[in-house]
Parts: structure tokens; C-alpha cells; sequence
């Protein structure tokens, strides 16, 4: 099965007080799982900025990425026409302003053909799915 992680899943698998940290982390070693590079830039931000009530050191940030995710996951990259022809496509599908963000995730899964996508923000990604897109999973 190919699994689409976005980062919400990528941020809960490294930490192990967060609520979805055991079913987040089971997911990330399972085979089939893919992601974007972009998604550990969101991992990292999440990691370092503190918004998640602590602030992880960048280098040990790092170092989780590099350890905990890297080997488990495989990357897909979207090239700059993918991007420019799903942002002359955002209106339509309802996306302006931070949502871009989940949408190119959505528009990565589409690339690999993503039977599920994995989220813990699934409201997020309801109003993007349309008939024939993956699946939408909150892991548990």
C-alpha cells in the first residue's frame, strides 16, 4: 500500500509525551510510507518554534529527522510546474493563504498515487479529497 504521512504525523511520531505518539510512530516503519522533503521543513519548524509548548533544539531536531524518519520514509518532490498548475487551481478547490501548505501535501499524494493519506489534521484535508482521491486516515 502506498501511504502518504504529512507532517502532523511526522511531528507526533518524535515526540513521546504527545497523545498520538504510539500510533504515529507504529505507522512511520511501516513499508509504503512516503512524503515530501518540504514535510520535514514543517516537521522542523513544529520542533524548534515552540509552539508546541517546548522547544526542541535545532540540532537535536535534526538529528531526530535524520534517525527517526529519513529511513523509514520515501520522498517525492513536486517540480515547479506541478506547483504553479495546482496554485492556478487553488481557487477552485477552496484553498487560499496557509492551506496551500496541506493542499501541495494532497497534490504530492495524487503524484504517487497514495491509496491513504495519514493525518492528524483531518479536517484539514476533508474539503480537498474528491471522488477517486486517497483515502483519508487519522491514525490510531
Amino acid at each position: 500500500m502506498i501511504r502518504y504521512l504529512d507532517s502532523s504525523v511526522l511531528v507526533s511520531s518524535l515526540l513521546p509525551d504527545d497523545a498520538d505518539y504510539a500510533a504515529c510512530d507504529a505507522l512511520i516503519s511501516q513499508p509504503g510510507n512516503w512524503t515530501t522533503p518540504h514535510a520535514l521543513n514543517e516537521t522542523f519548524a513544529t520542533l524548534t518554534g515552540g509552539r508546541l509548548g517546548t522547544r526542541i533544539d535545532a540540532d537535536v531536531a535534526a538529528r531526530m529527522i535524520r534517525e527517526s524518519i529519513c529511513p523509514w520514509v520515501q520522498f517525492v518532490e513536486l517540480t515547479v510546474n506541478e506547483i504553479v498548475d495546482a496554485q492556478s487551481k487553488a481557487r477552485l478547490q477552496g484553498v487560499r493563504g496557509g492551506g496551500v501548505y496541506d493542499y501541495m501535501h494532497w497534490i504530492a499524494a495524487r503524484k504517487i498515487q497514495a491509496q491513504k493519506v495519514a493525518t492528524l489534521n483531518v479536517s484539514d484535508f476533508n474539503h480537498l479529497h474528491r471522488d477517486g482521491d486517497a483515502e483519508i486516515e487519522r491514525p490510531a
